[in-house]
């Protein structure tokens, strides 16, 4: 009886000490890898595991164009390997806010009322209807995600709430943007939803558009159009080609071939329709180079009415101009006067190249442990290797784009290292001490045993089987305790955090069956084989004095 009263208090702290140490290391498993699965869903979720884009560049932020129509995208699209592929376009925006009413102090003491307006620094990702939006539907907070029809450019977006709240501005309302170009560009957007991850960095940057806008305002490729000018060179018409976008150095083809010359004299005589074709190029206009930009081609429709044969000496107005009566709001349809024929004229803008070009392409894996993989072999058969569109390609890692990030993730695992190892060598000492106290209670026990005939590897293993009863004890209420703790956070997540801290709004839990059974059986293995140790006691024990000891 007395040696019960000394043993099981010992007994019972190192069963506490056994599920203290199962409930402490499996909430840290749980904590940690839902914490790292969180952010690194989160900075993937804005881009991707992997870019591919123009090898001259560093940022996809900032890329050159590419062309969308790639070899390699058919073939990534059904590489078993590759979730998703999606080509992208970014634009750096300016975002305006909506008047704000301040309140000043004067000196006098006196209130004055005044307007105030807020700019915001952002990037609009462009995409296409194709795009998975998944992530940001899970971080929706208002509204819904923006639609882009096939027929036309959509002015919808998508804002975080970082945004909204700095420019006051509101969902299904109106935000200015302003985009820099030769001459600053703005548009206007309809919010049609606000979303929030709690990655300030990210969430402040990011607004979602339709790549086709962004491809237009980036001048990618080219885009022609056929004008007739104000002024008469001899009477006649002067037919003038424009272009924009591409490398700025144009080239026209009227029908005889790429030449430099970007207009010429024009007398109506029969209707006809004027074709253009209007390309860029680097260093001979007449050179056949597949780096130019996709070429462009507008029309001009003309018919003549009247004296068809009668020399060209159209009316002027009071200015000085060609006089032109519209046909059409647009201004695209007009006709003109003169000497006992009328023209009428049709514009026909070319609709422009830069549909055929993006910024890059996102790259997402089935299997993240894989991705260094991946990207190795995606580096090794397409990294620096002309396309059949003569483009060299660089691939960049997340791994590397946000290395800070991941480079934070990964000392978490150190931190992990050095609490599982605290925790077990706490419960190791607890049940080591346990342990001896139990041979010193069974001394007489195990004289008794020695006595007939058992030798000390068998009266060991009593022990260790009594002190592996107790650890899976212990065990079964840490797992308890932990599990309940674990489940009670997922499903209800009791516990918050600041997300401009730890850029979550609650406690990560991330239970894998891999991570609980590898923590218990380790657990288990671990304490029984340190408790062969102490057990050797039992050797040094004679069965004389065992038998005669009280």
């Amino acid at each position: 009886m007395k040696g019960k009263k000394v043993s099981r208090p010992i007994v019972r702290i190192s069963i506490i000490s056994i599920a203290l140490a199962i409930v402490v290391n499996l909430l840290t498993i749980a904590v940690v890898t839902g914490f790292k699965r969180e952010v690194r869903d989160k900075v993937t979720g804005f881009g991707s595991q992997i870019y591919m884009m123009n090898a001259g560049d560093n940022s996809i932020y900032e890329s050159e164009p590419i062309l969308k129509n790639q070899a390699f995208y058919k073939i990534l699209k059904e590489d078993k390997d590759i979730k998703d592929i999606h080509y992208v376009a970014y634009k750096p925006v300016i975002f305006q806010s909506n008047k704000i009413e301040r309140i000043a102090k004067l000196k006098n003491g006196k209130d004055s009322l005044y307007e105030h307006q807020e700019i915001h620094g952002a990037m609009m990702k462009g995409i296409d209807s194709d795009y998975d939006l998944s992530f940001f539907k899970h971080h929706l907070k208002e509204g819904k995600l923006p639609k882009f029809m096939a027929d036309s450019i959509s002015n919808e977006v998508l804002i975080s709430r970082k945004i909204a709240n700095d420019l006051n501005l509101k969902l299904n309302g109106t935000v200015r943007a302003f985009f820099v170009k030769d001459e600053p560009v703005k548009r206007i957007f309809k919010i049609v939803g606000i979303y929030e991850t709690g990655l300030e960095e990210l969430d402040k940057k990011i607004a979602l558009c339709d790549i086709r806008l962004i491809q237009e305002l980036n001048d990618w490729g080219v885009k022609a159009r056929i004008v007739i000018d104000d002024t008469l060179s001899n009477g006649n018409l002067i037919i003038k080609g424009e272009a924009l976008g591409g490398n700025g150095n144009y080239r026209f083809d009227w029908g005889e071939g790429y030449d430099t010359y970007s207009g010429y004299e024009y007398c109506p005589n029969k209707d006809s329709v004027i074709r253009l074709i209007v390309s860029d190029f680097r260093q001979n206009p007449k050179e056949v180079n597949s780096k130019n930009s996709i070429p462009d081609t507008a029309y001009l429709k003309v018919k003549v009415a009247g004296d068809k044969g009668a020399t060209c000496n159209f009316n002027l107005n009071d200015l000085g101009e060609l006089d032109r009566t519209y046909l059409s709001d647009d201004g695209m349809k007009y006709t003109i006067n003169g000497n006992a024929k009328t023209v009428t004229i049709e514009m026909e803008f070319g609709k422009g190249s830069s549909h055929n070009y993006v910024g890059g392409f996102e790259l997402s894996v089935n299997n993240w442990n894989k991705l260094p993989e991946i990207v190795d072999a995606l580096k090794k058969k397409y990294e620096l290797i002309p396309t059949e569109n003569n483009e060299s390609l660089r691939i960049h890692s997340i791994l590397d784009t946000q290395k800070d990030v991941f480079l934070w993730l990964g000392f978490l695992d150190v931190n992990v290292v050095i609490i599982l190892f605290l925790m077990l060598l706490i419960g190791i000492i607890n049940m080591g001490s346990a342990l001896l106290v139990l041979i010193l209670v069974k001394t007489n026990f195990i004289g008794v045993l020695k006595a007939m005939g058992a030798n000390n590897w068998e009266i060991r293993k009593v022990f260790l089987i009594q002190s592996a009863f107790l650890i899976v004890k212990g065990m079964f209420w840490g797992n308890l305790i932990g599990l309940g703790i674990c489940l009670t956070q997922q499903y209800f997540g009791i516990f918050s955090l600041n997300p401009e801290v730890y850029y979550l709004d609650k406690v990560p839990i991330d239970l894998d069956f891999a991570h609980w059974l590898l923590l218990n059986l380790g657990t288990l293995i671990v304490c029984i084989t340190a408790l062969i140790v102490p057990s050797v006691v039992i050797t040094r024990i004679s069965p004389i004095k065992a038998i005669r000891f009280n």
